[in-house]
């Protein structure tokens, strides 16, 4: 698709600085950017590659327009103004309506006649498909499931019984939604196996990176409302509670019973220890393990950088002094009769 930058200024609500007449058909990176292709500035460290793009159009901030040396497109939020742009001069390739015939579609089953079912995709009983929705190749949905309208299960999902996926959703191939929770009670010596009898709740925008599971209740739910966004290799455990517009990084692990509020966002490889509540609007760095609950919006940190391995060994050595240190002067501090209000409450053991 080719558009001029008039055309793209008014569609988007930009101010325009340059020729309205330029066309361009595709996007690009700054530095990396081509005659024909629009591309962006939004973070402040890369402000010093504009002058060097050869972009034909940059989308970027009013502060920023005296230093581009092309046309700008100017808009208040860059980052999601591009993002539009992107979506409309690269389009997902359509899939025309139809089942395949190497699928395996249940007579109970209810597929819209504007669904595409592709090769070898296997649809259980009971299980309603919406219209233009796109169930890719090799995928699998069991009985009982609803798919809304224009949903994409790309390839090879997975989707358990009684799980229910809302519009516009998008899933990425290897993606597991409604396998069983890890529940098993202890008996004795050995573990005794809780059956898993909630489902999956699925809102509208959301997505779903390649490799993530997402666990079923164990009685009621696991919910994720509208416009969640998560990254690839992501573990959501049964019942968890995901609020609107939260996003989480690659190798996200959320335990079973947790309720995250809206708009947080999760850092890769953070970690959630089950039964616990985070607010809204919450914000938590990579490697940080969150082993209470978060009740006051803001950044939380728990990982240590990365130090050099001398400055790592020897941070590490008065770590495991700090107890016996710790000791210490509490002991002088009983003796001379000082003992700080820090040490009221803890245990000497």
């Amino acid at each position: 698709m080719s558009l001029t930058l008039g055309e793209l200024a008014v569609r988007f609500g930009c101010g325009l600085h340059g020729d309205p007449d330029v066309r361009v058909d595709s996007v690009a990176a700054l530095s990396n950017a081509h005659p024909g292709s629009v591309t962006f500035l939004a973070n402040p460290r890369h402000r010093p590659r504009l002058a060097g793009t050869r972009a034909s159009a940059v989308v970027l901030e009013a502060s920023a327009v005296a230093e581009c040396p092309v046309a700008a497109l100017v808009a208040v939020n860059p980052h999601a103004t591009f993002a539009r742009i992107a979506a409309l001069l690269h389009p997902r390739p359509a899939a025309p309506p139809g089942i395949h015939p190497s699928a395996l579609v249940s007579p109970e089953a209810r597929v819209d006649p504007e669904a595409h079912i592709g090769a070898f995709v296997s649809i259980g009983p009971r299980t309603v498909i919406g219209p233009r929705a796109v169930i890719g190749p090799h995928c699998v949905v069991e009985d009982g499931v609803e798919i809304a309208e224009d949903v994409h299960l790309v390839a090879r999902v997975t989707v358990c019984h009684n799980v229910k996926i809302g519009a516009r959703t998008l899933v990425h191939p290897g993606a597991v939604i409604g396998s069983d929770g890890f529940g098993f009670a202890r008996e004795g010596e050995r573990w005794l196996k809780v059956p898993q009898v909630g489902g999956v709740v699925i809102g509208a925008d959301v997505e779903i990176g390649a490799n993530t599971t997402i666990d079923r209740g164990a009685i009621g739910d696991t919910v994720l409302a509208d416009g969640v966004k998560l990254d690839n290799h992501i573990q959501i455990g049964h019942n968890c509670v995901i609020g609107a517009h939260t996003a989480m990084a690659a190798h996200v692990g959320v335990s079973g019973s947790v309720t995250i509020g809206q708009r947080c966002m999760l850092a890769g490889k953070v970690g959630v220890v089950g039964h616990l509540t985070i607010c809204d609007d919450v914000t938590v760095t990579g490697y940080t393990m969150v082993s209470h609950s978060i009740r006051h919006p803001g950044v939380y940190s728990g990982g240590i950088p990365a130090e050099d391995a001398r400055t790592w060994r020897r941070l590490v050595g008065r770590f495991k002094r700090l107890d016996s240190l710790v000791r210490r002067v509490a002991a002088v501090e009983r003796a001379t009769g000082t003992r700080s209000t820090v040490h009221q409450g803890e245990d000497d053991d």
